[in-house]
């Protein structure tokens, strides 16, 4: 006999406790489509994705099979089903694109592992030697996370924080749970909490990673890896700009200076990308930013500018990584951002800002409604044509 389940949406703050299989199917297709619109493009056509399981990582993966004919490997950290858990977002999202990626003839091969472990690095080049005939030639990392364990000495675990460093910083942030803006007050970071936010999001374990793959001769002629970075704009600048995660963007900028030295003689590229601020899981935890994007998604609205992540990173990638329209700042990072953080943009943003207070917020406005839509697919609610009911028989011959 057949037995249905009623899925029931859970969010707890601003992180979602539940998810939706059938709707992040829905969502994996709809990207494809996304991608194949835009036609083939000449990219990459071995590829590795650390942090391939969702937002940009996931749309990394899209756009190198769906629009280059890549064959991808990508190591993700994400909860699988157990009991009465259905598992993570990251967990189904890696499981459709698998059988996407397949059904087009594709080699797409997981692993859900810690991204920061010397046994996955030695796990992933195990897997290009056997199934991806020895060399990769993009590597793209794209980690948000909030703890790594020191390589050398185990017993050490730096963990991330998202704080102002010098002084506090209060601003008012979404509250998701219950759809209410609240003021929050964020302490200055300490020297040990600094320090520990550069070793997990800076740009030291990308230096491992390349090094590793090249010691082991599993790097292509002309190989290219990039690493996701955020700059933001005045409004986020001293919790995100001129905070800790700052800090390592800008340490992991001093790793891609050393990996282009690396990488230069072979014809290889150590690239930063700097992304446009989207809905992610990582990014509606971060005080404040909920806030300023609910005024960009409504700016963008009228204007017709906002991309969804698998929108930019095929941009990214056809335009910019491998087609000859590169958008580069004085510090040689691309920047597909570049729109949002326009003057016109931001100054309709700037107008927009004074009016989202805790008090004279409401539900009703377009731009949260956007947000609140967005966030919700990343989990597979609110998806169009996608009921919060699952039958066993649709779970039925998919694998990891």
């Amino acid at each position: 006999m057949m037995t249905h389940v009623q899925l029931t949406e859970k969010i707890t703050g601003n992180v979602a406790r539940s998810v939706n299989p059938l709707g992040l199917q829905a969502m994996m297709t709809q990207q494809m489509t996304t991608v194949t619109n835009q036609g083939v493009y000449s990219g990459p056509r071995r590829v590795l994705v650390l942090g391939g399981s969702s937002s940009y990582g996931l749309a990394s993966r899209l756009t190198a099979t769906f629009g280059a004919g890549a064959d991808t490997l990508s190591v993700g950290y994400d909860r699988p089903p157990q009991g009465e858990s259905l598992g993570s977002a990251g967990w189904w999202n890696q499981v459709y694109f698998k059988q996407a990626a397949e059904q087009a003839g594709h080699i797409a091969r997981n692993l859900n592992a810690d991204v920061f472990s010397p046994a996955t690095k030695r796990a992933v080049i195990e897997e290009i030697q056997t199934h991806f005939g020895g060399a990769i030639d993009l590597l793209v990392y794209s980690i948000a996370a909030p703890k790594r364990v020191n390589p050398v000495n185990p017993t050490e675990v730096w963990r991330s924080v998202i704080k102002p460093l010098g002084q506090a910083v209060t601003d008012a942030t979404l509250d998701l749970e219950h759809e209410k803006l609240v003021s929050t007050t964020v302490p200055p970071a300490t020297a040990t909490e600094l320090a520990a936010t550069i070793h997990v999001m800076g740009g030291e374990d990308w230096e491992l990673w390349v090094h590793a793959l090249q010691a082991a001769g599993v790097l292509a002629p002309q190989f290219k890896t990039v690493l996701y970075s955020y700059e933001g704009p005045t409004a986020t600048a001293p919790i995100y700009h001129d905070g800790t995660l700052g800090q390592a963007k800008r340490a992991a900028e001093a790793s891609a200076q050393r990996l282009q030295t690396l990488l230069a003689p072979s014809g290889g590229e150590a690239l930063i990308s700097v992304n446009r601020s989207v809905t992610t899981k990582a990014s509606m935890v971060i005080p404040g930013f909920s806030r300023y994007c609910m005024a960009l998604y409504q700016v963008e609205q009228a204007t017709g500018g906002h991309e969804v992540p698998v929108q930019q990173i095929d941009r990214l990638m056809r335009q910019m990584i491998y087609g000859d329209h590169r958008e580069l700042d004085e510090r040689g990072r691309l920047r597909p951002d570049a729109a949002e953080l326009s003057p016109a943009v931001q100054a309709q943003v700037m107008q927009l800002l004074p009016q989202l207070t805790p008090a004279t917020f409401t539900t009703a406005l377009p731009g949260y409604q956007q947000l609140r839509r967005e966030f919700r697919q990343l989990n597979g609610f609110a998806v169009p044509g996608i009921a919060n009911t699952l039958a066993d028989s649709d779970l039925q011959g998919l694998t990891y």
